[in-house]
């Protein structure tokens, strides 16, 4: 009967195989596929149909508005409809209609038992292990140490030298109360540890005297500082030792501890639990994976990372447990992609005479990354099944180009495309920068519409009429294209711009209002190798790693606080030149609680002090959203020569004229935001400056600035990034669908995520749904991690 049957059956195939009645084949529910399948179908089947397409409607309606225990029987009514006859699909867990019980045996039972059933823990301490995290056993047992203290690399105090941190293992000499001229009070002890002696203090912690006692061995870490020509420590972390503590391997476990929760008293706990549970552990990695990977076992591997005999051991244990959570993260991934190329997506394939019209028409020559990008997403489109494909580049680096011949060459076949920003001002900006360059393509030109929040009245309805119509072939927005308002006549291309800042819902309810729509996502924000392996696996990549020619590359440069004046010169001779500038603040209004400048104040410092006879505007995230429109625009067409603003510039503003970058408070900005700020100049023909005016830098900060510095490549930069900060701080909040597996959001050796990556994908090659029985501990584990996360069927 067409297409629309067909799409209809393998929805309900994935159904009943993989998702078991839990209404999560489609994103959102089959309900919310009714309105654009039943418009498919009326067009495919005409009115001889009308009644069988009305009556599929309605039971897809029925199917998910049903509870649980129903679902199979509607299931069954809706598939005779379709067909007639024809066998059903078997589940992939078997006969049964309900997903498999995770096991319930008793060590499954005693790991998810709560801590307080563990001798010597009473509900009081309970509390304190669940603020860490450990609120069951199995909690506890994966509780694992954030860093470790060798042994072998303690100090002695002879040895110590100003500016290091070190640890030092010693006796306490003498412990008491000071109070200082001021009426403070200090705890001071002097340490020896048979080679010297070494005075500390603790700033108003009187309470220390009932804890730190002469003759106490204590083992102490901070920073080496100097006092009167003497070395001392200023209020170091500290922690007793015990005879039992003497006799542990060299290797010590620190864990994340709270108030009242002892690290000797967590390790000693930590020990205790191991000794009765690690071994009654199942291992969900069959003994074939790990003897090909050369892994330890699940036992070996929990003894090896809480208390490891040596850096191998620990290494060993690590690299288990980082292939085994990564493994799970890529099954899940992979299964994912599987189920969504399960259902076909519309083939599209440009004219051979558009491209070569293209090539003529365009002003200038696509750099070979973009014509690589465009083959691959053109061969996408062809396939008949549907892209999901991630597009990374650097800043300038012509994604939206790419982005615009895609939505045109769908536009073509009288298809219609859909781009969602996450701003007002980025959607605004898209959609200028499509209409010029949609203008320089070969006719036809389709009509494009802006729709964001600020659009109403009859604009608004109007855009909806063109959408549900399909007289608008190409829609730019925000979250306002999601609106259960918005009908489109026959969306099958979807672009998600900076997508790391949608949740799962938002993407999978704008993929939602069309016909198993390609899926493009788009970062500014280039992402590290191992991160993408890792989050991005089920994804496919396309890199553009090369600018368009005639830029030249930014030069930056690191300014102390006294250079501020000559920044401030620099920008005025730029101006004179007809140039324009940024300055960014880190705060928009000022704080008592932050030392760092705030752009209101400063828009008027400099307005009134510095620039009094150039043209200055404002433009920060708490203006509405037609003042920060306004401001933006009045920037981009000359009437402004200086742009005060905060980080909401931080992607997507072009304006070609600008060649000054001033961040001043750069030092409170991440090194991936930095960049994206630098971006915003160097965007024509011109030379451009960044100046990073740092206030009070850390080390760790002006190592930040200077990396900055040293190139231009984001690449590059991003894997500098993500070594200072680690891969929760770079990536913001938790990734919104992703299990929270803490080892593999760690890993770093690539070469470790391909060998995981290459795992998996002859896992699925051979056991697809992973239903033989050496392979059910990992399905339990796969399933347990992604079922209560991901609500829409896919994270992509």
């Amino acid at each position: 009967m067409g297409e629309p049957l067909e799409t209809l059956k393998k929805m309900l195939v994935l159904e009943k195989r993989d998702y078991l009645f839990q209404d999560k084949a489609v994103a959102g529910g089959l309900a919310r596929y009714v309105g654009t399948w039943q418009k498919q179908a009326a067009r495919v089947y005409g009115a001889e149909r009308a009644d069988w397409v009305t009556e599929v409607a309605r039971r897809m309606e029925e199917y998910s508005a049903g509870p649980a225990e129903v679902r199979p029987e509607c299931w069954r009514q809706l598939w005779n409809l379709l067909a007639p006859g024809e066998e059903a699909p078997t589940p992939r867990f078997g006969a049964s209609t309900v997903p498999p019980a995770p096991s319930r045996g008793p060590v499954e039972r005693g790991l998810r038992a709560a801590t307080n059933l563990l001798p010597g823990v009473g509900a009081k301490r309970a509390k304190l292990l669940a603020k860490v995290g450990a609120k069951t056993i199995g909690d506890l047992l994966t509780l694992y140490p954030h860093r470790y203290e060798d042994y072998s690399k303690f100090k002695t105090i002879d040895r110590l030298e100003y500016g290091e941190r070190v640890t030092l293992l010693a006796s306490v000499w003498e412990a008491e109360v000071r109070k200082t001229r001021g009426g403070r009070s200090l705890f001071h002890a002097i340490l020896s540890d048979g080679t010297g002696t070494l005075e500390i203090t603790w700033f108003n912690q009187p309470y220390l005297q009932g804890r730190i006692k002469p003759g106490m061995q204590i083992r102490v870490r901070g920073k080496v500082d100097e006092y009167l020509g003497r070395l001392t420590m200023n209020s170091p972390q500290w922690e007793r030792i015990g005879q039992d503590d003497l006799g542990t391997p060299q290797i010590l476990p620190i864990y994340p501890l709270t108030e009242g929760l002892a690290a000797r008293g967590l390790r000693k706990l930590m020990r205790q639990t191991l000794s009765v549970w690690a071994a009654r552990l199942p291992d969900p990695l069959p003994e074939y994976l790990r003897e090909r990977h050369q892994l330890l076992s699940m036992e070996q591997a929990l003894w090896g990372i809480h208390f490891p005999q040596d850096v191998e051991c620990l290494k060993a244990a690590r690299r288990r447990l980082i292939f085994e959570e990564t493994l799970y993260l890529q099954l899940g991934l992979l299964q994912q992609k599987q189920q969504w190329k399960a259902v076909p997506g519309r083939e599209v394939k440009p004219p051979l005479d558009y491209l070569k019209a293209l090539a003529v028409a365009l002003p200038y020559e696509l750099t070979a990354a973009q014509r690589r990008s465009l083959n691959e997403m053109m061969a996408d489109l062809a396939s008949g099944r549907p892209m999901n494909r991630l597009l990374q580049g650097d800043v300038g680096s012509g994604k939206t180009a790419v982005a615009a011949i895609l939505m045109d060459i769908v536009a073509l076949e009288r298809y219609q495309a859909a781009l969602m920003a996450p701003t007002e001002i980025l959607a605004e900006q898209h959609y200028q920068t499509l209409q010029q360059l949609l203008a320089t393509f070969p006719a036809p030109h389709p009509e494009i519409r802006l729709l964001t929040g600020s659009v109403s009245g009859e604009t608004r309805e109007e855009i909806y009429a063109g959408l549900a119509s399909g007289a608008v072939q190409l829609v730019v927005g925000t979250h306002a294209l999601i609106q259960e308002t918005v009908e489109f006549d026959e969306l099958v291309l979807v672009v998600v711009d900076e997508q790391h800042r949608f949740g799962v819902e938002q993407r999978g309810a704008l993929r939602q209002k069309g016909y198993n729509p390609h899926l493009l996502v788009m970062t500014a924000t280039p992402i590290p190798r191992s991160l993408e392996l890792t989050l991005w696996g089920h994804l496919d990549v396309s890199v553009l790693d090369e600018l368009p020619p005639g830029r030249q590359p930014i030069q930056t440069r690191v300014l102390a606080p006294r250079h501020r004046e000559r920044a401030y010169a620099f920008i005025r001779k730029e101006i004179a030149q007809g140039r324009q500038a940024f300055i960014i603040y880190p705060l928009v209004e000022e704080s008592e609680k932050i030392e760092a400048r705030a752009a209101v104040v400063e828009y008027e410092r400099l307005q009134k002090e510095i620039f009094p006879s150039l043209r200055v505007g404002l433009l920060h995230g708490r203006m509405s959203g037609t003042d920060k429109e306004a401001g933006m625009s009045a920037f981009a067409r000359g009437e402004v020569d200086i742009l005060v603003a905060t980080s909401v510039v931080e992607v997507g503003v072009d304006v070609p004229n600008a060649t000054v970058m001033l961040v001043d408070g750069a030092e409170r900005f991440g090194l991936s935001q930095l960049h994206q700020f630098r971006g915003r100049v160097g965007r024509g023909a011109q030379q451009s400056y960044c100046l990073l005016l740092a206030q009070n830098a850390s080390e760790r900060a002006t190592e930040r600035l200077q990396a900055l510095a040293a190139t231009n490549d984001g690449f590059a930069l991003a894997e500098k990034d993500l070594e200072m900060r680690g891969p929760g701080e770079f990536l913001g909040t938790r990734q919104s669908g992703f299990p929270e597996l803490p080892l593999a959001m760690q890993a770093r050796d690539t070469r470790l995520l391909h060998e995981v990556r290459e795992a998996a994908e002859r896992l699925l090659a051979v056991d697809s749904d992973l239903s033989r029985p050496e392979h059910r501990g990992l399905a339990r584990r796969i399933a347990a991690l992604w079922n209560p996360v991901t609500l829409e069927g896919d994270v992509s």
